[in-house]
């Protein structure tokens, strides 16, 4: 069969169209590289007759046998290639899931916020006509006021449980990571074939995002009010990566040892300490207020179903009136001014750094240079990843030497944040 191919191609029947023979020209002028691509071809052997350009019959046949002889494209690569695109395309849809879940729950944020405070001041205003002995019979004005204010006390409630402004910021950062993996993955593809450990840690690394940044709110969502704060953990255990070494020492010397392991007592001393202390700020200030506006809306409904009592005479208008007021102005700031998502984002930013940690600690722990990844590459990924220049860099580790104490470090590693 492959001799016929090979007539075919080298002597083209007069029937086919002179389109068809430049097309075929065209192809075999294209340079492709078949040992990229993981394809072997036999070599033909020397032809010593030839007569007019023809290759004999035997000629061919020796051919066509060598060529059964040869090894078949490798199909574990096409396996492993149709894994990690299989891989790539789940990537995308996540993505484009958590991008439409995270417009919606920042839709939710909104809407909660301004409903509770319409349905809110509307109730004190119910209750300030019902405390005027001039407008009638109040009773209408009571009810209906006590009615709005336990209704605005529970959707608080419900709000400060789910906290739909960190919810919205919990997708925002998904999105962000989900679609940061799909383009580290097709980098890799254009350089070089996938691996069956390349697809093991695209699905870790996959597993790791869907733990960290659940789509569900029931169950899975993640506490909103947890009792220790700890940075946000979105990826598995950190593997260097193995890179050929081309010189001796791939890249590293004792000085850049050096570098990153003043650049990774910054960030451990400063840096993420500096955002979890930030985070527990922003967490105690969202349960104050979590706690505060329910109760504000529960004593301002409590209030306005005792309007008219001569014994209690305007006190009870008076907590209506403010409480509902004040229960207001607690919503806004919690819900409007997104203090759930500033904790969040707080969270995201310790774990950015706690993750570039274990990057530069997983290199360092790799005794064999040339297991680790390429010296001068890492030295400015790290850079870029801090927002600095490598001489930047380089001047922080000799700002961060041994002989300085911790408590005398006060500049951060990172510049972005």
């Amino acid at each position: 069969m492959a001799a016929l191919q090979v007539r075919g191609l080298i002597f083209p029947s007069s029937s086919s169209s002179s389109q068809g023979y430049q097309r075929v020209r065209a192809l075999l002028r294209v340079p492709v590289d078949l040992g990229r691509l993981g394809v072997s071809l036999p070599k033909l052997p020397q032809i010593a007759k030839r007569q007019e350009g023809r290759i004999s019959l035997g000629e061919l046949d020796k051919i066509d046998a060598d060529s059964s002889r040869s090894p078949a494209p490798a199909m574990a690569d096409e396996l492993v290639l149709s894994k990690m695109y299989a891989v790539l395309e789940a990537i995308a849809d996540r993505a484009e899931m958590h991008a439409i879940i995270g417009e919606q729950r920042n839709n939710w944020n909104h809407l909660f916020t301004s409903s509770v405070n319409s349905i809110t001041l509307a109730a004190s205003l119910m209750a300030g006509v019902a405390s005027i002995s001039a407008a009638g019979d109040p009773l209408a004005f009571k009810v209906s006021s006590a009615i709005l204010f336990a209704a605005a006390a529970g959707i608080m409630m419900i709000t400060s449980k789910i906290q739909p402004s960190q919810l919205a910021e919990e997708q925002r950062n998904a999105t962000r990571l989900w679609r940061q993996l799909g383009r580290s993955i097709e980098t890799s593809l254009g350089h070089r074939f996938p691996t069956d450990r390349d697809v093991s840690e695209a699905v870790e690394k996959m597993l790791a995002l869907e733990k960290a940044y659940p789509l569900p709110l029931v169950p899975g969502m993640l506490e909103k009010f947890p009792a220790v704060v700890e940075p946000t953990r979105w990826w598995p255990k950190i593997q260097p990566k193995r890179s050929r070494a081309t010189r001796a020492g791939n890249g590293w010397s004792k000085d850049l040892e050096e570098e990153m392991k003043g650049a990774l007592r910054v960030l451990k001393v400063k840096d993420e300490e500096e955002y979890i202390k930030l985070s527990n700020l922003a967490l105690n200030v969202n349960k104050a207020l979590a706690t505060a506006g329910p109760l504000l809306a529960c004593a301002a409904a409590m209030s306005s179903g005792l309007i008219g009592s001569p014994a209690l005479g305007p006190l009870p208008a008076f907590v209506s009136v403010v409480g509902g007021v004040l229960a207001a102005t607690v919503n806004t700031l919690e819900h409007g001014g997104q203090v759930g998502m500033v904790l969040e984002l707080f969270r995201n930013c310790a774990g950015f750094y706690r993750r570039l940690q274990e990057e530069i600690e997983s290199n360092l722990e790799e005794e064999e240079a040339d297991r680790r990844e390429k010296g001068e590459v890492f030295e400015m990924k790290i850079a870029l990843q801090l927002g600095r220049s490598v001489s930047e860099l380089r001047e922080l580790a000799a700002y961060a030497s041994p002989s300085r104490e911790d408590e005398d470090i006060k500049e951060c590693a990172g510049k972005l944040f």
